[in-house]
């Protein structure tokens, strides 16, 4: 049986370390949740970078590594948020695993 998370009285199903078991389920109070049990207060900041990740996924079907998605976020956000000390500060877990997680999207490729 996999685990659930409970949003506005809903479960969704979310496999062992956290991510959501079904992409098309997501809805942004998922990431509120999500963030809350990391103890993160999500900010503007935060859902510029989760909103960026849900449209890149929808894009190329893959959860960009951090190398990529530093890269790709300077290119559409501006330098001063595309390295990762920014993103670290945001998401203190990991900009690409932490970030994919709270936006729904698998854990990408090549995290451990």
């Amino acid at each position: 049986m996999s685990d659930t998370i409970e949003v506005d009285g809903k479960q969704y199903g979310v496999d062992e370390e956290g991510y959501l078991a079904n992409l098309n389920d997501w809805v942004p109070g998922i990431a509120t949740v999500m963030a809350a049990q990391d103890n993160i207060e999500l900010t503007d900041e935060h859902w510029d970078i989760i909103n960026f990740l849900r449209e890149y996924y929808e894009e190329y079907q893959i959860a960009p590594a951090v190398r990529v998605l530093t890269k790709a976020v300077g290119k559409k956000l501006g330098k001063d948020k595309g390295n990762s000390k920014y993103l670290y500060s945001l998401f203190p877990y990991g900009p690409a695993k932490q970030a994919c997680r709270f936006a729904g999207l698998p854990k990408p490729t090549g995290c451990v």
